[in-house]
């Protein structure tokens, strides 16, 4: 079987600086794949090299097994969504979205229809003849999507799409956004730096760093079972640990560290002193200073009786460590 988009041995430099160093993956057709990793890790050029908007120093691209490295952005056939949502201020949004297609002179009721099928997809059909700046930035961004999908691409790229976007309406707009991947089975590469983001709407996750991919799986392969410190670290929350239960480097996540009354000492319990104590709706995250080190836990509810100075005893499971005796310190 034929892999739909196959990158072997993507590099790039810039000024010297190594950006990508030789990074391949397959992407079957279909998926939804997030590049995620923090500023500079190269997921952005990636994704432009993918795109064709970026030439590499080294790269192999096939899509459906044909070769594109020397084919032009513009006959990829790719539709692209960015921060920004650059629409043209002066045309309505039903012209944006038109745009494209009579480019690519589609005929005229050809387009009108698809125009019309584009807003109905992204619930904008009210807001048709209306220019950008009368838009929100949510709805900015879903006329932007349209425009990217209404040449039906082969495949959608979107480069951090909801950044400039506030946090309830980033919410509600990834999930429209997996909802309609969902729909049409569009493979779709999202660039990301929000973890929460990835999670949510990726089938799989690519963590990179430092022009490298760290790890490749879905959210809860990554979470549960990080390849290495950095991945373990950086997706979620993760307690850091040396010298315990016979590792010398361990993982642990918040929700796994146990509150206990030791009753004057637990048989595997720890003290520890809490440093802060903080509510967040659901849970509040206590954190402690345990024998030099900290930790974080997260216990379900309000807690008004942890304050700190005080000291308190805890439990973690050795069933619950993940190992990173092996992984970059």
């Amino acid at each position: 079987m034929t892999v739909y988009l196959s990158l072997r041995g993507i590099a790039k430099s810039f000024g010297g600086v190594r950006a990508l160093d030789g990074v391949s993956l397959d992407i079957d057709e279909g998926e939804f794949v997030c590049f995620l990793g923090p500023s500079g890790c190269g997921k952005t050029t990636l994704l432009r090299i993918v795109a064709g908007l970026e030439t590499a120093d080294a790269a192999g691209i096939l899509l459906r097994g044909r070769d594109l490295g020397e084919v032009p952005a513009r006959a990829r056939n790719f539709g692209i969504v960015f921060q920004s949502y650059s629409l043209f201020p002066n045309m309505t949004v039903a012209r944006n979205i038109a745009y494209g297609l009579e480019c690519r002179r589609w005929k005229a009721q050809d387009v009108g229809a698809r125009v019309d099928a584009m807003l109905a997809l992204v619930n904008l059909r009210d807001h048709a003849a209306k220019y950008p700046h009368q838009l929100s930035g949510g709805q900015q961004q879903r006329v932007a999507l349209a425009r990217a999908l209404a040449p039906q691409p082969a495949m959608l790229l979107l480069d951090e799409p909801l950044s400039a976007l506030d946090a309830k309406v980033r919410e509600e707009l990834r999930g429209e956004i997996k909802e309609l991947q969902s729909r049409l089975r569009i493979t779709t590469i999202m660039v990301t730096h929000d973890q929460h983001e990835a999670m949510e709407v990726a089938d799989r996750i690519v963590v990179m760093n430092g022009g490298r991919i760290e790890q490749v799986g879905r959210a809860v392969d990554l979470y549960e079972r990080p390849a290495n410190r950095f991945v373990a670290e950086f997706i979620g929350r993760m307690n850091v640990l040396r010298d315990l239960h016979g590792h010398r480097l361990a993982g642990v996540r918040p929700e796994h560290v146990e509150l206990v009354d030791d009753g004057g000492g637990a048989r595997d319990g720890l003290r520890g002193q809490v440093d802060r104590c903080v509510f967040l709706g659901g849970t509040t995250r206590l954190t402690l200073r345990v024998d030099g080190q900290r930790v974080m836990l997260d216990l379900r509810g309000r807690r008004d009786d942890l304050v700190p100075g005080m000291e308190v005893a805890i439990r973690i499971p050795a069933g619950a460590l993940v190992r990173l005796d092996d992984a970059v310190a």
